[in-house]
């Protein structure tokens, strides 16, 4: 049995969250989530990330018109757009690792957000083009700065249960073993 820990039971309890109150989020939570994505490691300590706030419910309603999946930000305070900026990016075939630069970003906000009693939602963007290129005229964003997804978060609704993914016929040490299952 493993004993407990405060951050594995954040990593364990954290869901998607899909429901919000109407409840704004308070700055400083907000700066404590950009904090913790900027906390993400990345290639080269490059950082290739940027991130646009997004609070004004104007924008947030224009969202869904290219993004269909992230409908549920009509009702949400909050969303936080990661980007990748490729003018901070690796040269070459190096470059794409700026979308695992930002997956680590995202997935360090998404937790702090539950940290905080935050609840969100990762919503894809990039490499859909008509996804990513609407959210670059949404927000007035320049060729090299490439959306990979909206982070939809605000106070949630209803308590969600995290579901267990624990399968251990994902999992090989030292060399590929085919599971039985």
């Amino acid at each position: 049995m493993m004993e407990k820990n405060q951050i594995f039971e954040n990593i364990i309890s954290r869901t998607s969250v899909r429901s919000y109150t109407d409840m704004p989020v308070e700055q400083e939570k907000i700066e404590m989530m950009l904090r913790a994505g900027m906390a993400a490691p990345s290639a080269c300590n490059k950082q290739p990330w940027h991130f646009v706030v997004i609070n004004d419910r104007e924008i947030l309603d224009q969202i869904p018109q290219f993004s269909p999946y992230a409908s549920m930000v009509k009702q949400a305070p909050l969303a936080i757009v990661v980007c990748g900026c490729l003018d901070k990016t690796l040269e070459g075939t190096e470059q794409e690792f700026w979308i695992q630069d930002c997956s680590a970003a995202t997935e360090n906000i998404l937790l702090m957000a539950h940290g905080l009693g935050l609840g969100g939602v990762w919503t894809a963007l990039y490499p859909l083009k008509e996804r990513y290129e609407g959210m670059q005229q949404l927000l007035h964003l320049p060729k090299t700065m490439i959306p990979l997804n909206t982070l939809i978060i605000g106070y949630p609704k209803n308590q969600a249960e995290a579901k267990d993914k624990w399968k251990e016929e994902n999992v090989s040490y030292n060399k590929w073993m085919e599971k039985n299952s």
